[in-house]
């Protein structure tokens, strides 16, 4: 399997306290043996899985983190979706590089392993660069979540943080998502979770047979829709199952009749 290494966004001349997660042993091991030759690096850390990995960037907040996206428990953009620090990332990825366009755009750089050691030096540098342009690590994580590249897995579960406990709702337990400023609030059959994200990621990211946006705060599951009725001039309530009752508006009317036909 090929792996990417992808790199951004903070390096300085201070001692970078840093932390490794990936599930797999050689992986950690050849990352540590590299980082042995780079100036700057304080290794504070390794974990084997997101879990762990969320627990010790809470506990050590690291300058650096090298992540693993493809882990059984908890993906590496999962696990960026409910961090609370803002860490600069170098990831791990299988990702062809048609897939890695997505990450391009977003002022990235990649290396295709193996690699030499002269090779991570010059990525080393473009970060130097980034940072001396005071580039924002966490604007660009938020983008990178936003901007998962084209042949990620579907969305089947949505990862949400109550406190120090960390939630997994299936797709097929949420009802309705509504747009709450910088947030969204992931209504489920469960309860209710605000997570910190965009409506226009969930739009593009949900399958369409199931969910539709019906209006700029609403994205609903269409078949818990029980009835539609008028509301205001071009405006109507979708009343669901659930006794939910969510705005629809003109052009997600026009998208409801499309999928319901009537």
């Amino acid at each position: 399997m090929s792996y990417f290494f992808v790199i951004f966004v903070f390096i300085d001349k201070a001692m970078l306290r840093t932390i490794i997660i990936d599930d797999e042993a050689p992986a950690r091991e050849l990352l540590k043996y590299y980082l042995k030759e780079i100036e700057g690096i304080d290794l504070i850390g390794e974990c084997a899985d997101g879990f762990d990995g969320l627990k010790k960037i809470s506990e050590l907040k690291p300058d650096l983190i090298f992540l693993d996206i493809q882990m059984p428990k908890l993906t590496g953009f999962e696990l960026l979706e409910i961090l609370d620090e803002k860490p600069s990332i170098i990831f791990t990825t299988a990702y062809d590089q048609y897939a890695i366009k997505a990450f391009e755009q977003n002022a990235v750089d990649y290396l295709l392993k193996p690699f030499s050691k002269e090779r991570l030096a010059d990525a080393v540098k473009k970060a130097v660069a980034f940072r001396n342009e005071s580039v924002d690590p966490g604007e660009i994580l938020s983008k990178l979540v936003d901007k998962r590249p084209e042949q990620s897995p579907s969305l089947n579960r949505i990862v949400v943080r109550k406190g120090n406990a960390i939630h997994m709702i299936p797709i097929d337990e949420v009802v309705f998502i509504e747009a709450q400023n910088d947030y969204v609030m992931i209504h489920y059959k469960g309860g209710k979770a605000l997570k910190q994200q965009t409506m226009k990621y969930y739009e593009d990211n949900l399958n369409q047979e199931d969910f539709a946006r019906i209006h700029r705060s609403f994205i609903v599951r269409v078949g818990l829709i029980k009835r539609i009725e008028p509301y205001a001039k071009d405006n109507h309530l979708a009343l669901l199952e659930t006794g939910d009752k969510l705005q629809v508006s003109k052009s997600g009317y026009k998208l409801l009749k499309e999928k319901l036909d009537f």
